[in-house]
């Protein structure tokens, strides 16, 4: 497994890149093989070829594949512009298995990131990690389990349950859920919390008291409002949610990296 060298090929990332930039003819919606998998790589627009850079791990939702990652507008077309690699790994039967610990897809996904590591100069404090739907779910799955250092986790409209024992955790999480999600539904608290979706994250870390951070919009027909748990014994926990169903929000993920990588936000 190429999971047992990730940690050395990822935080000796320049010296991996000294073994020539990428060669293959895979990128964008060309998937690159890996064993008998595979996964989508998307260079940010502009890049000189040398300079680190930070990676978006993106899990696709249920029934897609990684080439319609590369080329959503509100994925792709947020880390382009904000000098983010985008990776986009793709799940078996088009789905992913992150019901339970017992998975092959957290090691999938940290064999996919060592792989781009060996082509790549890798900012290894700007690992994120994100997922829509099934994928949020996944994506949840893989940060809660994974081997990788981990600066974000970035969950849309899914999550594993809150009650699941994490032996790893990002840096940081955020979470965008809509209040009236009828395909992974908004998983309200007792009396109908809204800060239940990311109790796991808030217990782990050990966070005190919620802070409200008020609404904002990117477009004038969606407005979040935002919670933040910032006084925690570790981490920081971000809670956006919205009167809407099941889809990514507009600017949502390009929101999250300005903020994560210190930009004034910015849209798209």
């Amino acid at each position: 497994m190429i999971r047992t060298a990730l940690a050395c090929l990822i935080l000796s990332a320049t010296s991996a890149f000294a073994m020539g930039p990428w060669k293959s003819d895979c990128h964008g919606q060309t998937a690159c093989d890996l064993g008998d998998r595979s996964y989508h790589v998307l260079e940010p627009d502009g890049w000189d070829g040398e300079t680190p850079l930070p990676v978006l791990m993106h899990f696709h939702g249920w029934s897609r594949q990684g080439d319609l990652v590369v080329r959503h507008q509100r994925i792709a077309g947020h880390t382009k512009l904000r000098g983010v690699l985008l990776v986009a790994p793709n799940g078996r039967h088009k789905s992913w298995d992150f019901w339970t610990s017992d998975t092959d897809d957290v090691g999938f996904g940290d064999d996919v990131l060592a792989d781009v590591a060996k082509h790549y100069p890798i900012d290894s404090e700007r690992i994120y990690v994100s997922g829509y739907s099934y994928g949020g779910a996944m994506a949840w799955r893989y940060a809660c389990q994974s081997v990788t250092p981990i600066a974000a986790l970035m969950g849309i409209a899914g999550t594993i349950r809150q009650t699941e024992y994490c032996p790893t955790a990002p840096a940081e999480v955020r979470h965008v859920h809509g209040l009236r999600d009828t395909v992974m539904g908004f998983p309200f608290g007792l009396g109908g919390d809204t800060t239940h979706p990311v109790a796991l994250w808030r217990a782990q870390y050990d966070c005190g008291d919620a802070t409200p951070k008020g609404d904002w919009s990117v477009e004038p027909f969606l407005t979040l409002s935002r919670v933040e748990w910032t006084s925690c014994q570790q981490g920081k926990v971000t809670l956006d949610t919205h009167p809407g169903g099941h889809f990514i929000p507009h600017g949502w993920v390009g929101r999250q990296l300005d903020e994560l990588l210190g930009r004034a936000p910015t849209y798209p």
